[in-house]
């Protein structure tokens, strides 16, 4: 009797604790100072990639950056960054943040993790659209901050409508 009047306890308990748990909801609002610095660096990695901007592009990511696409797989290093940019985007692809998409996380003593969803256009193919979802962890270290992980995930073409929703 004693383990099973402790056993319901604990399943009474449980939505309570588990309420308790998860409603600490730790992404920041678009005003916080870690926010703003996060949307920042997204729209200035994005634009040295638009732009082919392949020393900026660089200069922004980690020495031992890792990359993980659906598509392709790993690469690792900031040279296979800048050059798959220059071999398959330049030119050819331009990349924007889904409006209302952007979700900025600190981690403590490192940096922060921003989520979101971006659309890739592709200039030569109007109705070419494609988006995905992505994650990016980025490291403030010695006042300098660098991407180091990027996951890129669950591409999908989108209808030619879905441009109206896209971030200026």
């Amino acid at each position: 009797m004693k383990v099973s009047s402790a056993l319901r306890s604990l399943f009474l308990l449980l939505p309570v604790c588990a309420g308790s748990f998860f409603a600490a909801d730790a992404q920041l609002p678009a005003s916080d100072p870690l926010y703003q610095t996060v949307a920042g660096l997204d729209t200035a990695i994005f634009d040295a990639y638009n732009h082919c901007d392949l020393a900026k592009l660089g200069s922004m990511a980690a020495d031992d950056l890792e990359f993980y696409h659906d598509q392709t797989g790993l690469s690792v290093g900031r040279q296979s960054l800048v050059d798959g940019v220059k071999n398959n985007i330049c030119g050819k692809v331009q990349r924007e943040l889904v409006q209302g998409s952007l979700e900025v996380y600190p981690l403590k003593g490192y940096g922060a993790v921003e989520i979101g969803v971006h659309r890739f256009h592709h200039p030569n193919e109007p109705g070419n659209l494609g988006e995905a979802k992505f994650i990016q962890l980025w490291q403030l270290k010695d006042g300098t901050w660098k991407l180091t992980r990027v996951i890129s995930f669950n591409h999908v073409g989108v209808p030619a409508q879905a441009e109206q929703k896209t971030a200026k």
